[in-house]
């Protein structure tokens, strides 16, 4: 901005708060502001300001040159609100630097008029995003209701047919000789898992469980009697 660039501003100034301009005034703003050009927006500066209302009721307003720089990048802020730059795939980094800085002026200046509307993104939701949103406007099932629904695949989806057992969903069967639940799956529990007819035990798996239940317990009479004659050894 010239000293005969300011002159004008000022010209505009005092139509509001009717200073007397002068040619010392005109060089003091000519100097701050002298990388600003004398454009329609420094003029718009000024009308903006002193149609903003003061910050205290019947205060005085008195723009100074630090008013229009602020008021300006204002203005130029707000045409860029929507902005967005138009370039070239193939275009180097120092082409997009430069054309980017001219886009940018262009519409900051109101020379090439910008959106009005802020872009939409485009392209679909991501897939996380779509699997989040099918739970919404779905009933939350009471506790009772939620328990039964779980399935699990497998022996341990159903409840063990064992009448002895009967190891609820989820949970192992228990082991023939103790009430605590064991690694064993049982036979029944696998077939019925199967959709096959539940036998709970056949014979031979009845005389399986009577050996087993046989042989655990002469191991266990043999290891107190074993205990036993160490001790009286002693």
């Amino acid at each position: 901005m010239t000293p005969d660039d300011a002159v004008k501003l000022l010209a505009s100034c005092a139509a509001f708060d009717n200073r007397q301009p002068s040619l010392i005034a005109a060089r003091a703003w000519a100097t701050s502001l002298k990388d600003l050009p004398l454009d329609q927006d420094c003029f718009d500066a000024v009308a903006r300001f002193y149609g903003t209302p003061p910050k205290e009721a019947g205060q005085r307003l008195w723009i100074q040159p630090h008013d229009v720089r602020s008021w300006r990048d204002i203005i130029r802020k707000e045409r860029l609100e929507n902005f967005v730059y138009e370039g070239d795939p193939d275009e180097t980094p120092k082409q997009y630097l430069a054309n980017y800085r001219r886009q940018m002026d262009a519409v900051a200046s109101g020379r090439v008029a910008g959106p009005t509307n802020a872009p939409a993104l485009e392209g679909g939701p991501h897939p996380q995003v779509l699997r989040e949103l099918e739970g919404i406007g779905r009933t939350v099932p009471a506790a009772d209701e939620a328990v039964d629904e779980v399935k699990r695949s497998g022996p341990l989806g159903i409840e063990c047919p064992v009448p002895a057992c009967r190891a609820p969903i989820g949970r192992p069967c228990k082991s023939a000789l103790r009430s605590r639940a064991s690694k064993v799956i049982h036979p029944a529990r696998r077939r019925a898992a199967k959709g096959e007819p539940v036998i709970t035990e056949s014979p031979e798996e009845i005389a399986q469980r009577r050996q087993a239940a046989l042989a655990k317990l002469e191991r266990i009479i043999e290891h107190q009697e074993a205990a036993r004659e160490e001790a009286s050894g002693e």
